[in-house]
């Protein structure tokens, strides 16, 4: 058993299946909650390729791809465009996604993505990172407290038609 995870820059060959899996994980981690309607229109007008290929050729964004045994397990998404409010007078690079599929969940490859994107934003001179999540997503606040993360704020995620809250989360490096 070989048990490994594999990550690497994504480029924008890989955007079919970065489709994929923000398609595949974004369905698994929220469908159950919300309505087919909501999450339809959502995957639909941002979780397409066209969408996807176009976030990775902006050079504000990077991606990168989770593979466990050779088999696409994840990503995450940092970029560097926006900044709070709340965050005025930091450099902060915000984590905009990071998913791992649920049959991969429990080998770490979370902890491997927020390693890489903690990583990136050192190596690139930010002083903090950040990012949203749903207020109704403990397992994903809890794991963001294990990683030090603090709450500092909220806004409005549309989800197709639905207005939800994101609570903001921050980390000084």
């Amino acid at each position: 058993m070989l048990n490994k995870i594999y990550i690497r820059i994504a480029e924008p060959e890989d955007a079919a299946i970065l489709t994929q899996l923000a398609v595949a994980t974004f369905v698994e981690t929220f469908a159950a909650d919300n309505t087919k309607e909501d999450m339809d229109k959502y995957v639909l007008t941002e979780m397409n390729q066209g969408k996807i290929a176009t976030e990775l050729a902006d050079s504000t964004n990077t991606f990168y791809l989770a593979s466990f045994d050779g088999n696409p397990a994840g990503f995450a998404k940092v970029r560097a465009t926006e900044t709070p409010a709340e965050l005025a007078g930091n450099l902060p690079l915000e984590i905009e996604r990071l998913y791992v599929l649920q049959q991969y969940q429990s080998h770490k490859i979370g902890a491997a993505l927020m390693t890489k994107c903690i990583s990136h934003a050192i190596e690139n001179r930010f002083n903090m990172v950040w990012l949203g999540v749903w207020e109704h997503n403990q397992k994903a606040i809890n794991f963001y407290k294990r990683w030090g993360f603090e709450f500092f704020g909220s806004h409005i995620f549309r989800l197709g038609n639905d207005e939800q809250i994101d609570m903001l989360m921050k980390k000084v490096l």
